[in-house]
């Protein structure tokens, strides 16, 4: 046959080879990588990945997927169960993946106004897409994050499952891995010790969701976001008590969950009809353990009401100690104390400051016992002994040089106190921003092991910036600093990582209780070295690799 009868038949060939052939490659990657979505990855494996978890426990997995063709090409997944010997099973269902999508973020560390690209314009890999396929253009890379959420009643064993990652043309490709399930039981997150308290924005929600403020449609919208908070083990509610308590530093200000009502005939009444729908609805959500209430003394210590002779909001100035700010924060505090009492919410509730001057704080502390005789207090702030004994929740500035001595945590935690840490604009790591370390999120929990603190509090969950899935920063912090999840409700590198930095207090914990009834020396010994793996002096180091053997560690308890 003529070599030009044969070409066309070569070419044919040869096209329909390259067509089985995918160009989407994949790899088990790592959970300590943000991944550069236009470069090839590095280090990556594709043998069988090895997991170890306790029944109940949430552990994640990080997988690249990228296109080598000059073309664009489609990819979705497919999750097996999870098997085990003796028909044990775990079901797909319990097992989720999503793209980690990408966003703008900056270098800026510190806290001050500035324009939003003088400190860069950078791109980073965080948000976890709740969508299980995307189009990779040429040479686009991606991580892909699997969460596994091992079920309490599962047996201890070996499980073994894949993902499988099929192209547009119908081409697959397999990742293994396995998860050794220790017959060890993790509680249910509500039931989790750690106080962790992410402050609440319903404000922003209802701008990104273009729903009306405390409608139907806006508490619909915000059920995904608390359901979130919930599984993470949140144990407080941020509720407002007056307008812009924080001088509307957040691009979605926080308005007043309460009306204030100044009658014409000079009575003062207080409608409590959307704080009351907002903790209802949080606790329907499973958020139930304490009500933050912000703030008698806000930032520019300006108090708006509601004038009915004018039918307009006016605003009283005044400072605690003053005659004028005593009587109209006096009243309030004796209505609000008995409302609270006939919902059956003042044993959880306080009034909540704060980074508040210590002559401020003894004022309003002072009037608070005065008027709601019982009524909880807390502050983040500096650390003042001073007023250490009237605080139920004290959370205390990481960077404040002056922290909290070993034994007035264990005797406030004798007394049923909360005694905890913050980080904000002001430390530099560890923290959640945008451009963060990953295991610093998880650094977190273990820190709270070292100082023996009973939690962590971060002032923003959901303060969105103008486009959150498009661009982390804001013009008085550091990229990603007023929010830690998306739009949608979809997760992020730094929030998974936080949970499993939770997961670890509360094995430390349940591990430790264990050695201790039993006298377990050994085990004792080994829970305080891998406490000593802990060194936050390291972090410009990395956090991956303390992190990483201090948690191998633990679960070989």
């Amino acid at each position: 046959m003529e070599l030009k009868y044969l070409l066309p038949l070569i070419i044919t060939m040869i096209s329909q080879i390259a067509a089985a052939q995918s160009n989407i490659e994949i790899a088990w990657g790592s959970t300590d990588i943000r991944y550069v979505h236009n470069e090839k990855p590095k280090d990556v494996d594709s043998s069988v990945l090895e997991l170890t978890a306790w029944r109940g426990e949430r552990v994640n997995a990080q997988f690249v997927v990228w296109n080598e063709s000059e073309t664009e090409n489609e990819a979705s997944f497919i999750l097996s169960n999870l098997t085990g010997n003796r028909d044990n099973e775990i079901s797909s269902k319990k097992i989720s993946v999503g793209y980690v999508e990408t966003v703008i973020t900056d270098t800026f560390s510190g806290c001050g106004r500035h324009e939003v690209d003088k400190y860069g314009t950078y791109v980073v890999a965080d948000m976890i897409d709740n969508k299980s396929s995307r189009i990779f253009a040429p040479d686009d890379t991606r991580g892909a994050w699997m969460t596994i959420q091992i079920p309490q009643g599962a047996n201890a064993g070996i499980y073994k499952g894949s993902v499988t990652v099929e192209s547009k043309d119908g081409t697959t490709q397999v990742l293994k891995y396995s998860v050794k399930v220790l017959d060890r039981i993790l509680p249910s997150p509500d039931q989790w010790n750690f106080h962790l308290d992410f402050w609440q924005n319903p404000y922003a929600i209802a701008r990104v969701h273009q729903v009306e403020l405390w409608s139907e449609e806006h508490f619909e919208a915000m059920r995904p976001y608390m359901l979130m908070l919930a599984s993470a083990g949140q144990k407080v509610i941020t509720t407002t008590l007056i307008d812009k308590p924080w001088n509307g530093q957040t691009l979605d200000p926080f308005g007043g969950m309460i009306n204030w009502i100044k009658r014409a005939d000079g009575e003062w009444v207080y409608d409590f009809t959307i704080f009351d729908r907002w903790v209802e609805f949080m606790m329907d959500c499973g958020i139930t353990q304490e009500i933050a209430c912000y703030s008698m003394i806000p930032w520019n210590l300006s108090f708006q009401y509601f004038d009915e002779t004018s039918k307009t909001n006016k605003y009283i100035k005044s400072a605690p100690g003053k005659k004028l700010y005593n009587e109209h924060w006096g009243r309030m505090l004796e209505q609000f104390a008995a409302h609270l009492k006939d919902k059956d919410w003042f044993d959880i509730t306080c009034i909540a400051m704060d980074e508040r001057a210590l002559d401020q704080m003894q004022k309003g502390i002072r009037l608070i016992h005065e008027k709601a005789p019982g009524l909880k207090i807390s502050l983040a702030g500096n650390n003042h002994p001073e007023i250490e004994k009237d605080l139920y929740d004290y959370s205390v500035d990481e960077q404040d040089k002056n922290q909290f001595s070993e034994s007035v945590i264990e005797r406030r935690r004798a007394e049923g106190k909360k005694t905890t840490y913050y980080t904000c604009c002001s430390t530099f790591r560890p923290n959640t921003f945008t451009f963060s370390e990953p295991a610093e999120a998880e650094f977190l929990g273990w820190y709270a092991i070292c100082k023996g603190l009973d939690g962590y509090l971060r002032w923003a969950y959901n303060s969105w910036t103008a486009d959150p899935v498009s661009d982390s920063r804001f013009t008085a912090w550091s990229g990603g600093d007023t929010y830690i999840v998306y739009p949608e409700a979809c997760s992020s590198v730094r929030w998974e990582r936080l949970i499993e930095g939770i997961q670890a207090f509360e094995k430390y914990h349940i591990l430790k209780e264990e050695a201790t009834q039993t006298n377990n020396q050994t085990n004792l010994s080994r829970l305080n070295a891998i406490v000593d793996l802990i060194d936050a002096e390291s972090l410009e180091a990395g956090a991956d690799l303390m992190i990483n053997e201090a948690k191998k560690q633990l679960n070989q308890l």
